[in-house]
């Protein structure tokens, strides 16, 4: 990672920490003195210029760097910026073939730094927050999507027990759970009407597809939320786990497959890539490399998956939206995302009628 001013493609921005998201800085070091393992005495502090859910910071104590992520300051929506499931997660992979950040502790006393956090390795690497990966060569793009469906199916096919997360989630009904649950969310912080929202509830909640599959989700499986290596497009962690929990593995393939269908994203319009020379794979494609990796023969009715993501995420983008707002979010970025909530949306329902 990197400090500000780099230029290199995917290079890591760090800045001042903002004056919304200050804290204790003394009150920080005083805590971490006797629990983080070499901890220096003196702590510099910058905060990761991206992010919209969780402000994560850059921590620099005796010749070693860290990663802080805290809960958000002000008021917050029930259930949301879960750091401490945020640390299970991360925690209960660290063996698993999904890469992630070696954790070091969670810290969920208020009294500390005003929030709850975690302290986690940080990694070195890259990251692609525009999934077209601009500055890339088509061979570290056509490397980077192989591995990201890799890495997915690789978290998909995690044995639950072993890793310690069968109580992490309720799995049956998680795909009509999740319709309720950011309907309601949608709900508590709609700034504007979008009608398109209404129907992709009722539509979604009737065709709810008879698939029992189990397994962990990450619930935001994007290029912006993993670190490729410095040296090679291989992903070397994935991060920003608070949305995951137990559920159906095919919502996060879903995810994954929204952009083919879309500007979605604050940054580009991966749909009108040339993606055959940029080395990016059809959906088709992906979808055909995650089957391989994760043993499946196929998917039916795949676009319901696509679908059901696009309204997820309108709902999720609309919460950020409105902390923006708010002053409480984690980036200024959230005033920018006006009316993208309504993109994704529509978006959404086009695939209704383009497939079904």
């Amino acid at each position: 990672m990197s400090g500000a001013g780099s230029d290199r493609p995917g290079a890591v921005e760090t800045i001042p920490v903002r004056e919304a998201h200050r804290f204790d800085e003394a009150a920080l070091a005083t805590y971490l003195r006797d629990r983080l393992d070499g901890f220096g005495g003196g702590i510099d502090i910058r905060q990761f210029q991206s992010g919209q859910s969780n402000p994560t910071f850059c921590l620099t104590t005796g010749g070693r760097r860290y990663v802080l992520r805290k809960k958000p300051p002000g008021k917050l929506l029930p259930s949301a910026h879960a750091v401490d499931r945020e640390y299970r997660a991360i925690s209960a992979l660290q063996d698993s073939a999904v890469p992630v950040p070696r954790t070091y502790l969670l810290c969920e006393d208020d009294s500390v730094i005003g929030t709850a956090f975690y302290v986690m390795e940080l990694v070195e690497g890259r990251v692609f927050h525009d999934a077209g990966m601009p500055g890339a060569t088509a061979e570290e793009r056509r490397v980077f999507f192989d591995d990201f469906a890799r890495v997915l199916a690789a978290l998909h096919t995690v044995d639950i027990e072993r890793a310690g997360l069968a109580d992490f989630g309720r799995p049956q009904g998680y795909l009509e759970r999740q319709i309720v649950r950011w309907g309601k969310q949608y709900e508590l912080s709609k700034t504007e009407e979008i009608p398109e929202m209404e129907r992709l509830h009722a539509w979604l909640i009737d065709r709810l597809p008879d698939d029992p599959s189990v397994s962990i989700v990450h619930g935001d499986f994007r290029p912006g939320n993993v670190i490729v290596f410095p040296d090679r497009a291989n992903i070397a962690a994935v991060l920003d786990w608070e949305l995951c929990t137990l559920g159906h593995p095919l919502a996060d393939l879903g995810y994954c497959c929204a952009a083919y269908h879309g500007e979605i994203g604050a940054h580009g319009n991966f749909s009108t890539l040339d993606h055959a020379a940029l080395g990016i794979p059809t959906e088709r494609e992906f979808v055909d490399a995650y089957c391989r990796y994760s043993g499946r023969e196929g998917i039916d009715n795949f676009h319901y998956y696509v679908v059901h993501s696009l309204f997820r995420s309108a709902a999720i983008i609309q919460g950020v939206y409105k902390r923006g707002l708010d002053g409480n979010a984690a980036s200024t970025e959230a005033l920018g995302f006006s009316g993208m909530a309504r993109e994704r949306a529509e978006t959404a329902w086009r695939v209704v009628e383009e497939y079904f």
